[in-house]
C-alpha cells in the first residue's frame, strides 16, 4: 500500500538571482477530451485512475505529490545496478549535480520503468489517456560533501510546449532528505505562470530571474522527501530547486518527464526517446493555449545528434539570417 505524504515546510531559500522583466504564462489551459476541464475536480468530471480524489486535488492545488512505497527494495536494487555507465557514476567525484540523459535507450530496466503501470496509471488521472515521454535522465547530487544543488527554475522554461500538460516523475534510488540536497518546491507556484529565465542580455540562463517568486513565499517552501522506492510528481510550471548535498552520500533519482499527447514541443532538444508513447494512442492533434512565451535558444547539449525543436530554419535561411543579424 503506497503512502502519500507532503514535505515539511522550510524557511530557507536556495539562491539569490538578479531581478529581470517578467514573461508570464497562464498555468491552466483548456483541456482536451478525457482530461479534467479547468481543474474541476467534481466526481462527474474527473476519472480517478491510480490517484485518489485527495491526491488529484492536492496536485492541482499544490503542484506536486510525494508518494512512498511504490517500488520494493529488490526493484530499486535492480535499477541501481543498471546505473553502471560512466555518465551514471559522475556523482562520485563531481562538484555539481549531474544528469545522464536518454536512460531508456541504455537499459530495458529504465524503459520498462518509463511504462510501468504504477507510474502511468497515476499520470492518466492528471494528463488523460494519451501520454508521451518527453525525456528521461538520472539526476544525482554528488557524494562530495557540500557540493551540488541547483537554482530555482521551472522545467517548462527549458522546453516550452503548446500547452502545460506536462508532469515530471522522479523515482528515488536513495532516501531524499534536506541533508542530502532533496528537491524543494514552492507550494502553489505553478499557478503563477511561466517566469523569466533570461538575463538582461536576453540569454537563457536556466535559472529563474525573479527573486520575489521565492523571497515573498518563504513560508510555502516545501522539502520534497520521498524515500527510496517512492516517487515525486510535479507540474511543469512548479518553481523548484535544491540545496547542496551536505551528507557526503549520493542522492540519486530517475526522472521521467511526461506530456499529454496533444502537447507539441516548441523549443529545446529532441532526445532519442522523445515522443515515446507510454499510454493510449497518438491523436495527431495539437492543443494550443492562448499565450505568448519566450523560446530559449539553448546550446546546453552541443553535439547531440537528436535535433532541436527550436531549429526550424533551413540551411539557406540560416546562412542568410546570420548575415542579416550581423
Amino acid at each position: 500500500m503506497d503512502q502519500t505524504v507532503s514535505g515539511a515546510r522550510s524557511e530557507q531559500t536556495i539562491s539569490t538571482l538578479p531581478p529581470n522583466d517578467t514573461t508570464t504564462m497562464d498555468a491552466m489551459g483548456s483541456n482536451a477530451k478525457n482530461k479534467q476541464q479547468d481543474f474541476d475536480i467534481s466526481p462527474t468530471s474527473m476519472r480517478y485512475q491510480g490517484l485518489s480524489k485527495s491526491q488529484v486535488r492536492g496536485f492541482h492545488e499544490d503542484g506536486f505529490l510525494v508518494i512512498n512505497d511504490i517500488f520494493d527494495s529488490a526493484e530499486i536494487d535492480t535499477l541501481r545496478d543498471a546505473c553502471s555507465e560512466p555518465e551514471d557514476i559522475q556523482w562520485k567525484t563531481a562538484e555539481k549535480t549531474t544528469h545522464a540523459l536518454g536512460l531508456t535507450t541504455r537499459s530495458n530496466a529504465f524503459l520498462d520503468l518509463a511504462r510501468d503501470p504504477r507510474i502511468v496509471e497515476r499520470l492518466r488521472a492528471l494528463l488523460g489517456d494519451d501520454i508521451q515521454l518527453q525525456h528521461s535522465k538520472l539526476a544525482a547530487q554528488p557524494a562530495v560533501a557540500d557540493r551540488g544543488g541547483f537554482a530555482w527554475h521551472q522545467d517548462f522554461a527549458f522546453y516550452p510546449h503548446t500547452n502545460t500538460d506536462l508532469v515530471a516523475v522522479m523515482v528515488m534510488l536513495d532516501d531524499a532528505t534536506p541533508d542530502n540536497g532533496c528537491m524543494r518546491m514552492i507550494r502553489g507556484s505553478h499557478r503563477n505562470g511561466l517566469l523569466n529565465h533570461t538575463d538582461n542580455d536576453g540569454v537563457f540562463t536556466g535559472m529563474c530571474q525573479e527573486p520575489k517568486a521565492w523571497k515573498e513565499h518563504v513560508g510555502d517552501v516545501v522539502d520534497i522527501t520521498p524515500r527510496a522506492g517512492g516517487i515525486s510528481m510535479h507540474h511543469c510550471l512548479m518553481l523548484h530547486g535544491a540545496g547542496p548535498n551536505q551528507s557526503g552520500e549520493p542522492r540519486r533519482g530517475l526522472v521521467y518527464q511526461y506530456r499529454a499527447d496533444d502537447a507539441f514541443q516548441l523549443a529545446d532538444r529532441v532526445w532519442d526517446d522523445t515522443g515515446l508513447l507510454v499510454s493510449g494512442k497518438r491523436s495527431e492533434q495539437v492543443r494550443c493555449e492562448a499565450v505568448t512565451l519566450r523560446l530559449p535558444r539553448s546550446v546546453r547539449y552541443p553535439g547531440y545528434p537528436f535535433g532541436n525543436a527550436w531549429n526550424q530554419e533551413g540551411e539557406l535561411a540560416r546562412k542568410l539570417n546570420q548575415k542579416i543579424s550581423g
